[in-house]
């Protein structure tokens, strides 16, 4: 959804290898979840995967999609209605699954905590 990806987008960093800190982002994502009236639940699932591995190296950023959203975007598609956040998210998905970036390796532990949704091989979806 197009939360999930806002939450990839803004957990940093995208290419933490080009900053010259060293962020401890598990600490920050610690900080950002306790420290603002907005909660997240997405957000607290995303600190405990970073809580478990900073770098995520558990994920390559290959984002799955179970197909909800490809169902959904058709349906609106098939009503005329505006589902623009989603096509957006989809579309995010499928472009991870060539580019192995920090932001994509969050989103793909965000999804694997709140649903399980395990990263596919290249031959998958």
């Amino acid at each position: 959804s197009s939360a999930q990806q806002a939450d990839a987008e803004t957990t940093p960093l995208e290419n933490p290898e080009r900053y010259r800190y060293e962020l401890r982002l598990a600490e920050i994502a610690e900080l950002w979840r306790r420290g603002t009236v907005i909660g997240s639940w997405l957000l607290d699932l995303t600190a405990e995967e970073l809580l478990q591995d900073d770098e995520l190296k558990s994920y390559a950023g290959r984002v799955s999609d179970s197909g909800e959203g490809r169902w959904t975007l058709q349906a609106a598609i098939d009503e005329g209605v505006p589902a623009t956040q989603l096509a957006a998210a989809l579309f995010a998905r499928f472009s991870s699954r060539g580019n192995a970036s920090y932001a994509n390796q969050v989103m793909s532990a965000m999804r694997h905590a709140f649903g399980g949704h395990a990263e596919k091989t290249a031959g998958g979806t």
